[in-house]
């Protein structure tokens, strides 16, 4: 008992001090509409119509080079700053943002405090919380920058659209990692449990890491569009060509999910006609659990397929209404990660009931699960 009390307090008290940094960073956030700000155009990564160059007189048409510089001008301007409108597509990545951030918080909290919950699927759920937390502090930090840091520095454009990249990347590589667990645990049902160590699951994690970091970089190591406006894509400052590579390669994961889940369905219906004695609840059990794999796998592609056929087929010349509309949807299978691959589970179900109210509900199943549950 004194032990599930100290766990009780340190998740109460990790989440006092969580929220209050995300509070703070989204009030500070709404403050700036009402605000006058002394700085030139706000960074919006998803901007069409945002002036990304650096110190540029636009009057120049002389050979001479244009310096460029990260230190603010300091010298008095004659002409009146205009404060750029809170957007309401901005008020909205930052509420689902703030939205992500608390829900993958909870996540990780409960893993982190559960000693339990160290098994390799409890890994890859805590990678894929990890990755969405990381994406929505970082929608809201886009959102800080693009209305209270002077949008000509260079540096924040591209930390901004590469914390982006990375975290929504390693998001997306951590469902397929989950997938391919899934499927894996099936096909070789005797073995798998046994030859899957925790080892080689975090070996797995940090490549999928590695990769994400890797992308996320590229903006910074000169795969940017600061230079050629005409390059931009739907997402300043990604070029057109690193846009629909990264789209291309989304379709191409997309498509090994389908096929994967496909095997799923014919090893799981394979399974419920090898055991007769068991035919009616085996067949009502498999047909609850396709029904799930069909949800699952839906969801994520009404999520991220407009924004990836969007990234394909437009330009930065395009509306950036479109954009908006595109890239929401995305950042909704953040919201509805947390959902699908944590609160389903009876064990992390379990921490969440000994953690909030010190009992767990007699309805609640116990019943130990393997990653191919669904």
């Amino acid at each position: 008992m004194m032990v599930l009390t100290v766990r009780k307090l340190n998740i109460i008290v990790f989440f006092r001090h969580l929220f209050a940094m995300i509070l703070s960073l989204a009030a500070a956030a709404a403050m700036s509409s009402g605000s006058s700000l002394n700085s030139s155009s706000p960074l919006d990564p998803f901007d069409s119509s945002t002036s990304w160059s650096l110190g540029e007189d636009p009057s120049n048409s002389s050979s001479e080079p244009v310096v460029r510089t990260l230190t603010p001008d300091l010298r008095p301007s004659n002409a009146a700053v205009a404060v750029r409108e809170v957007s309401p597509w901005d008020i909205a990545l930052c509420v689902t943002g703030t939205l992500i951030s608390c829900e993958n918080a909870l996540v990780i909290a409960v893993l982190f405090y559960t000693p339990t919950l160290r098994a390799p699927m409890f890994v890859l759920i805590g990678s894929l919380a990890a990755a969405d937390l990381l994406a929505g502090l970082g929608l809201i930090l886009n959102f800080v920058f693009a209305y209270l840091v002077d949008g000509s520095v260079e540096f924040v454009t591209l930390l901004s659209v590469g914390l982006l990249i990375s975290a929504f990347s390693a998001s997306v590589l951590n469902i397929l990692a989950i997938t391919v667990d899934r499927y894996l645990s099936l096909y070789n049902a005797l073995t798998y449990h046994t030859e899957r160590t925790v080892t080689f699951t975090y070996v797995m994690v940090a490549l999928i890491w590695a990769s994400s970091l890797a992308l996320g970089l590229l903006p910074a190591l000169g795969w940017n569009c600061l230079g050629d406006e005409s390059a931009c894509s739907v997402c300043r400052p990604v070029t057109k060509v690193n846009a629909v590579a990264l789209a291309v390669a989304f379709l191409l994961v997309f498509a090994l999910m389908m096929q994967l889940y496909l095997q799923i369905c014919k090893i799981a219906f394979r399974h419920a006609q090898q055991i007769a004695v068991q035919h009616q609840f085996v067949a009502i059990s498999t047909t609850k659990g396709v029904s799930t794999l069909s949800a699952i796998l839906c969801a994520f592609g009404a999520c991220w397929l407009p924004f990836a056929m969007y990234s394909i087929v437009a330009d930065s010349s395009y509306p950036v209404m479109y954009t908006y509309a595109a890239v929401l949807p995305a950042t909704c299978c953040s919201v509805i990660n947390p959902v699908i691959y944590a609160f389903r589970n009876p064990d992390i179900q379990k921490s969440l009931w000994l953690a909030c109210c010190g009992c767990v509900p007699s309805n609640l199943s116990l019943r130990p699960r393997t990653s191919s549950d669904v």
